[in-house]
């Protein structure tokens, strides 16, 4: 074949690539949990994030993406020609675990939209069955949940990106509806907030004392970490712009500007219909339907500020919260038939051939790697028992699940960002594009992100134990470590076969 029939149409230019990076990073669903977890003192975080971790990362995985641009390993084979294979195993794993994570959390908490879809309000945490209470019924379901979409995943189901489309308008929807009904709201009340700003202190102090001391402040770069997260799937595109070295530089710093800004701005208008004592503060709220709550409460004071009754307000709060968990529920579903298998291809595919016995790498008719899947689908069944079953409050159940989410999301970043000045300074490898041109300044900003990285991690991990919680602790810091082990053990004795085969 000839050379033409492997390079990419040059087809994205600046604006084609500000969209793809919104829509791949803001989630709607972050600025909730953000008001949750720090009230206004949230925005700071989320702008410090955007510069010191989304501006920085962002340029690092353009110029890893356009340098193997034509490997199929992503983010491993960037770390391995940047530091070797070893490092880069261990860093993709750990990319892997985080999706891993991120199924056990999702499988447990897709249950929220659909029962606020159903009943107007999230009702899971009042579910029983057979003597069960509320957190073992929902860990039971969500096991169900994956062993049902792991089947008819494997089958090469491809009529589901038709339902991720379609959440995806209706997330866009929400975000259209949300924004101009918090504004109206805004002028209505003559520019009086729901939660009050009481000077420059209220955008620094958490309103959530559980965030008061500065440890806790500072682990919450992890949640602002996570909302920006998903860059390294943005970095192989280059090849495919018109002009990446003028482009991609643009749409970063574009994407980055419009990104902290709508985040900063969206938790603000959470404040203007929700006071953080009345609503967020309130029995049975946690950070698996505080998206819902907030919906809720939005769609009554809109009543409210009509002049409807409160009957007819609580009525169109409902109706909010049902629209909300319509979408949520489209949208987790959609990501799961993808989550279930994309990740775990693109690891086992991606590593060295001989690594794995055949029938893990091997695909079914369907394309799918089934055999992989499953053996996914047994190490989630067995976290999601271990958690649902290990005896916590619903609180602190989504707690834990979140914080697993965000420190596995957070260190990927941590192998990808260290390695990249020994990827900078190989000139073996071929670098189409390069933005971090003077040394001094490369260092500079990969110490900076990789400090925030690490400090941010290290302290949602200690927060806990400062704490006294030993079961949000444990949690937190047991997955990352114990997915670290596999790790190394899995390249250790990968590494012991290749030296019998060499004696």
């Amino acid at each position: 074949m000839s050379d033409t029939e492997y390079s990419p149409k040059k087809t994205i230019q600046l604006g084609t690539l500000i969209m793809m990076i919104f829509t791949t990073i803001f989630g709607f669903g972050n600025t909730p949990i953000a008001f949750m977890q720090m009230g206004y003192a949230s925005i700071i975080w989320y702008i410090f994030a955007a510069i010191f971790f989304f501006l920085p990362s962002g340029f690092m995985m353009a110029e890893y993406g356009s340098a193997f641009n034509e490997a199929k390993g992503g983010i491993y084979s960037w770390i391995d020609g940047a530091v070797g294979p070893r490092t880069a195993f261990i860093g993709t794993f750990m990319w892997l675990a985080s999706w891993e994570t991120w199924l056990v959390a999702t499988a447990s908490k897709i249950w929220i939209p659909l029962s606020t879809f159903i009943s107007g309000s999230d009702k899971t945490q009042t579910w029983s069955f057979m003597g069960l209470g509320s957190m073992q019924v929902i860990g039971l379901l969500a096991i169900l949940w994956i062993i049902f979409v792991t089947f008819f995943a494997s089958k090469g189901i491809n009529w589901i990106s038709k339902i991720s489309s379609f959440g995806g308008t209706m997330m866009i929807a929400i975000n259209i509806l949300f924004f101009l009904l918090s504004i109206f709201i805004l002028v209505a009340s003559g520019f009086h907030t729901a939660e009050p700003v009481h000077g420059i202190q209220t955008f620094i102090h958490s309103a959530n004392p559980a965030f008061a001391s500065p440890i806790a402040m500072i682990s919450f770069v992890v949640y602002a970490i996570f909302a920006y997260a998903g860059m390294e799937s943005m970095g192989g595109i280059t090849d495919s712009m018109k002009n990446p070295k003028r482009d991609f530089p643009r749409g970063i710093l574009i994407s980055t500007l419009v990104i902290a800004i709508l985040y900063a701005f969206s938790i603000f208008l959470w404040g203007v219909s929700a006071n953080w004592n009345e609503i967020v503060n309130s029995e049975g709220v946690n950070l698996g339907n505080i998206t819902y709550v907030m919906m809720n409460n939005l769609g009554n004071t809109f009543g409210h500020q009509l002049g409807l009754s409160s009957a007819t307000s609580a009525i169109i709060g409902e109706w909010f919260a049902r629209f909300a968990g319509l979408d949520m529920f489209i949208v987790y579903t959609g990501s799961f038939f993808v989550l279930i298998y994309s990740p775990i291809k693109s690891f086992i595919l991606g590593t060295p051939k001989d690594f794995w016995p055949e029938h893990v790498t091997k695909l079914n008719k369907n394309g799918m790697p089934a055999n992989a899947m499953w053996y996914q689908a047994t190490l989630v069944v067995v976290l999601i028992f271990a958690i649902s079953f290990g005896g916590s409050t619903a609180q602190a159940f989504y707690n834990v699940l979140t914080l697993m989410g965000n420190v596995s999301t957070a260190l990927p970043y941590l192998f990808l960002v260290g390695a990249y000045p020994f990827f900078n300074m190989n000139n073996k490898i071929k670098k189409p594009y390069v933005f971090f041109k003077n040394k001094y300044f490369m260092w500079t900003v990969v110490s900076i992100s990789f400090i925030v990285l690490t400090l941010s991690i290290l302290f949602t991990c200690v927060q806990p134990l400062l704490d006294h919680q030993w079961h949000d602790a444990f949690w937190t810091i047991s997955g990352p470590i114990i997915f670290t082990i596999i790790a190394i053990g899995l390249y250790s004795r990968y590494e012991r076969k290749h030296k019998i085969k060499l004696s």
